[in-house]
């Protein structure tokens, strides 16, 4: 389905989406300011921007034959964070680790791997770090009452400067359970929006909602609970009837602007629609 026929069934304009605790008086929220289409086999796993506010995109024609080689079939939502590029990378259903490579900015790829602990789930949906680059989280695949936190690779002088084993620090426990995230981001030192293929209703009244996450401290290293508040429902248009999915999301903290992914069904699912959105105050 070619992407002109996918733009045309948008709805034009711009939308003021859904509230939560950010639509209280005085409080910013987020309003849709357009939509754009990027290749979903080049572009449709996540997104990232860059100091310069172009955007790196991420999908499966992303992985490195080297990588694929090794059995890192699965790529994520990634990060940049001080030039460096943060990919997430799963193996197959076997898998016993997962890995994370960390491509500096003269271009120099590193890998980090992960052995799993008992209990975690091999998916490595997304990678976020956090904005004094010291810290990287991740998250599982289905039902989690938790984010994972790992010294971020290369810019955390704890983890090896080319590559090796990554253990995992502590986690942010959450304060609610959450269904199917496929990528965080942060907004600020103590808030991340994290998008979720929920399609289920049961969790939050939302179908794949847009989640705030807020720490009462920034990340540093150690356990800490974050409070977990559905925002509104991630837009599910299209010419195309059937199963949309939520992917990527970035925050870029240049221009404040959030962008989401969302892949439409059937043919048009080789276009994924990439939502922005400012925040706005009543």
């Amino acid at each position: 389905m070619r992407r002109q026929l996918l733009a045309a069934a948008a709805l034009l304009g711009v939308s003021v989406l859904g509230t939560g605790t950010a639509s209280a008086a005085g409080a910013p929220r987020w309003a849709e300011t357009g939509t754009a289409y990027t290749d979903t086999l080049g572009g449709g796993q996540g997104l990232a921007s860059r100091a310069d506010g172009s955007l790196l995109y991420r999908g499966l024609a992303s992985i490195p034959l080297d990588l694929r080689i090794k059995g890192w079939n699965h790529i994520g939502d990634p990060d940049i964070a001080r030039g460096h590029v943060f990919d997430a990378y799963q193996g197959p259903d076997t898998a016993t680790s997962k890995m994370f490579a960390v491509t500096t900015p003269a271009g120099k790829r590193y890998e980090y791997v992960h052995p799993l602990n008992p209990g975690e789930k091999l998916n490595n949906s997304f990678a976020t770090v956090s904005p004094d680059g010291q810290w990287l989280v991740s998250g599982e695949w289905g039902v989690q009452n938790r984010l994972q936190v790992f010294p971020a690779p290369l810019l955390n002088p704890s983890t090896p400067p080319t590559g090796g084993e990554l253990e995992e620090a502590r986690q942010i426990t959450l304060d609610k359970p959450v269904r199917d995230i496929q990528g965080c981001d942060f907004v600020t030192d103590t808030r991340l929006l994290c998008a979720s293929n929920d399609a289920t209703g049961t969790l939050f009244p939302e179908i794949r909602p847009l989640l705030q996450v807020d720490l009462p401290r920034k990340v540093d290293g150690q356990p800490v609970t974050g409070a977990v508040t559905s925002l509104f429902a991630l837009p599910q248009r299209s010419v195309c009837t059937g199963t949309f999915e939520t992917e990527g999301i970035d925050h870029d903290v240049n221009s404040g602007t959030l962008r989401v992914q969302m892949i439409p069904p059937g043919v048009c699912a080789a276009a994924t629609a990439v939502h922005a959105y400012q925040q706005v105050t009543d």
